[in-house]
C-alpha cells in the first residue's frame, strides 16, 4: 500500500506507462497457488463523475458470501486502453482497506499479463497487494489465439510472440468465450482451473459475477439517493 500513497495514480500517460515497464520485473507467475479456502470477486461501476471499487468474499466452492465492501472515488484518469489501474485502481484499494476477511485469491473483471506491458489490472493490483490475482473479462487486450470449440469447457491458449498470456474459455455452449490471464503468483494452467471451478449457469466466474452485481447494487442506490 505504500506504493499507492506515494503515487495516488495522479501521473500522466507517459509516466503510467513508465510505471508500468518498472513493474513488471517484479511479477512471478508460479505454477501453483496456496491452498483456496477463501476467494474474492473485484470489480467497477460508474455513476456520473465517480466509480464504485467493490469486493466481494467468498468460500470457495460452497458460494457462501462472507464479506462486501465498497467504495465510492473521483475519476481522476482518462479511459486508456491498457492503463486501466490508473483510473480504477484507487477505488479497488480503498475498498480493499476495508476487508476483514482476507481471501486467498482474488479474480478481477479485467487483464492479467494478458497485456502490451503484462501489466493489467489482476497484475498491478497484484503486486500491490502481494496476493495471488486472475484477470477475467469478456473482451481481449493483447494476445491471438485459435478458434475455441464450441462445448463447454472448451478452451485455446492465448498468445503473444510465441508466449502463453492466458487462455480463451467457452463457458457456455453458443456463448461467446471469455479472456483469463494469471495477474500475480500463480500461471496459466493453474488460472484457468480456477476459474473452471467457479463457472455455475453464468458466463463470468461467479466471483467477479458476485462483484459485478454488487457495484452495480450500490450505483443503482447512488441514482436513487440523488434522485436520477
Amino acid at each position: 500500500m505504500e506504493y499507492f500513497n506515494l503515487h495516488s495514480f495522479k501521473v500522466s500517460p507517459k509516466e503510467a506507462i513508465q510505471i508500468q515497464e518498472a513493474l513488471r520485473k517484479q511479477v512471478f507467475l508460479y505454477k501453483s497457488c496456496p491452498k483456496i479456502e477463501i476467494i474474492a470477486g473485484a470489480d467497477v461501476s460508474y455513476h456520473k463523475n465517480k466509480m464504485i471499487g467493490g469486493i466481494v468474499i467468498l468460500k470457495f466452492q460452497s458460494w457462501e458470501i462472507i464479506e462486501r465492501q465498497y467504495s465510492v472515488q473521483p475519476v481522476n484518469f482518462p479511459y486508456i486502453p491498457g492503463l486501466l489501474t490508473f483510473r480504477e485502481g484507487p477505488a479497488l484499494l480503498a475498498a480493499w482497506e476495508k476487508v476483514v476477511n482476507e481471501p486467498d485469491i482474488i479474480l478481477f473483471d479485467g487483464q492479467g499479463i494478458a497485456h502490451p506491458r503484462r501489466m493489467g489490472i489482476a497484475t498491478h493490483l497484484g503486486l500491490l497487494l502481494d496476493k495471488p490475482t486472475i484477470g477475467c473479462t469478456k473482451t481481449k487486450l493483447w494476445g491471438n489465439y485459435f478458434a475455441v470449440g464450441e462445448r463447454e469447457g472448451d478452451y485455446t491458449f492465448l498468445e503473444e510472440s510465441k508466449e502463453i498470456v492466458g487462455a480463451v474459455l467457452r463457458t457456455r455452449k453458443g456463448v461467446k468465450p471469455i479472456f483469463i490471464s494469471p495477474g500475480h503468483k500463480i500461471d496459466v494452467l493453474t488460472s484457468l482451473e480456477v476459474v473452471l471451478k467457479c463457472i455455475d449457469k453464468y458466463k463470468l466466474p461467479l466471483p467477479v459475477r458476485e462483484a459485478h452485481l454488487w457495484v452495480n447494487t450500490i450505483r443503482a442506490r447512488l441514482a436513487k439517493i440523488e434522485g436520477k
